[in-house]
């Protein structure tokens, strides 16, 4: 339905362009053989027609903004939307079948079967005659076998597989073996737009059900530590990506084998890349369930440069886990290296600065926390912080396990001069020496003895 009115809106925007300037020819052109102020006759002709095609470009613009409203956000549709909203804050499947319950069963009139095809067993199915009839379950398992290929199909009374869109009475998701039947009466009134954002939004649930299924399972069954920790370090990038204008390096030392520290390089296009780094509290298995969560939620998220979107997902995947006590501090920059600056949210990361050249040396330039505490605490409103940046700008992004490591003494390293000055010398240098400069100070400060959390930090050089 979209697609049809959109194409009827550019269609008709088009030719009305085309007749209205072919008219403007015609009046004008008397005008170009008889007047001898040809130019002025140009001028305004070409003033009249850039006025025209403005106006229609924002006409388009209009007609098409309320054509997705009339078709893909609201009506029938509209069920839809809401459904794959909530799915994308569903991380287990009390969440999916709550959302089916709530949102298809209550709002939409619908029934609902889900079956989990490799084990040839049913997760759930409404309470409704049609999900619960014994003939139904039989076409089912005999039209769709654990072989059938990934991917959304309709469906029409008799539960087969059809072409014909008005013809459907309910549609079928089927990712990784997990099969989603929805019986629904008015199937054809959805936009047909909605099935491909549903699909990939599922594709992304089971992926993020089945990984934190995975760490749940070793944490709470096997206690294979080493298992876990390969599991858990398959969240963290693998390579550095090769990034235009920005060198980057990175240093992760687990305490223990799993680690609630965690960081993420993701480029968003050829000028911007999110970074981030972050904390969860605690040790042990909790703590390696949220980090692998955190990861999960940000790379699924389509608009990364949402940062306060990003800060919010996080927030509730952490509070959906349900687990006391549990939360994370997390640094959120994006750089964009065309622009020259960063935007960024410190959610009470006490590290994260930027130490940019001077004639007098490198200067430090904290970036500051501007949000609480995420999982645990009401994020509120949050402003994104911006700064501007220069070539040879460096950002340190660390956990408390760099600058909180002490001396016989009790002294932190982050409170003593060595290591400002090994920062500002370090600055000079490419990423990865001064990431090894920084971890060898660690060790040297520490001593003999077994250091007491883990280390994590990220440095990126701008400009380079």
């Amino acid at each position: 339905m979209y697609r049809t009115r959109k194409k009827i809106i550019i269609s008709g925007i088009y030719l009305s362009s085309v007749i209205v300037f072919i008219i403007l020819s015609v009046l004008l052109t008397p005008l170009t053989l008889f007047n001898n102020a040809n130019f002025y006759v140009f001028l305004i002709t070409s003033i009249i027609f850039l006025s025209l095609v403005f106006l229609a470009n924002r006409a388009l613009t209009f007609l098409l903004s309320l054509a997705r409203r009339h078709t893909i956000e609201a009506g029938e549709t509209r069920l839809l939307n809401e459904f794959i909203d909530r799915l994308r804050f569903c991380y287990s499947r009390d969440d999916f079948v709550a959302n089916c319950t709530e949102v298809l069963e209550k709002q939409g009139d619908c029934s609902v079967i889900v079956i989990d095809r490799e084990k040839n067993y049913v997760l759930y199915n409404s309470p409704s005659s049609i999900a619960t009839s014994e003939e139904v379950h039989k076409r089912i398992d005999r039209y769709f076998p654990v072989t059938w290929d990934d991917g959304f199909y309709f469906f029409d009374k008799n539960t087969d597989i059809t072409s014909k869109f008005s013809a459907a009475r309910g549609f079928f998701l089927c990712y990784q073996k997990t099969h989603v039947f929805v019986f629904c009466r008015y199937t054809r009134l959805f936009d047909l737009e909605v099935y491909t954002r549903l699909y990939e939004e599922y594709k992304r649930f089971i992926s993020r059900t089945r990984t934190i299924g995975t760490l749940s399972e070793i944490a709470d069954t096997t206690k294979e530590w080493e298992q876990l920790a390969i599991t858990q370090q398959s969240f963290l990038p693998q390579r550095i990506p090769n990034i235009p204008r920005l060198k980057i390096a990175t240093y992760y030392r687990p305490l223990v084998n799993v680690s609630g520290d965690y960081y993420s390089i993701l480029p968003i296009d050829q000028n911007r890349t999110l970074l981030m780094l972050g904390d969860v509290s605690g040790k042990g298995l909790p703590a390696a369930l949220i980090m692998g969560l955190v990861m999960n939620t940000v790379q699924i998220i389509e608009d990364k440069n949402d940062l306060v979107g990003v800060l919010h997902s996080v927030d509730k995947a952490i509070k959906g886990m349900h687990l006391q006590d549990k939360y994370t501090v997390l640094f959120l920059g994006i750089v964009d290296t065309e622009r020259m600056s960063i935007r960024y949210i410190n959610a009470s990361m006490s590290d994260p600065i930027i130490l940019s050249p001077s004639p007098n040396g490198y200067r430090i330039k904290p970036l500051t926390s501007n949000a609480s505490l995420v999982g645990i605490l009401d994020v509120g409103d949050v402003t994104v912080a911006e700064k501007r940046l220069f070539r040879g700008d460096v950002i340190l992004m660390a956990t408390d396990g760099v600058s909180e490591v002490m001396d016989d003494s009790g002294v932190e390293l982050g409170d003593t001069d060595i290591f400002k000055k090994t920062l500002q010398l370090g600055a000079a240098k490419d990423p990865q020496k001064m990431v090894d400069d920084i971890v060898d100070l660690i060790m040297k400060y520490n001593g003999d003895k077994k250091l007491h959390d883990d280390v994590t930090m990220m440095i990126a050089k701008v400009g380079y």
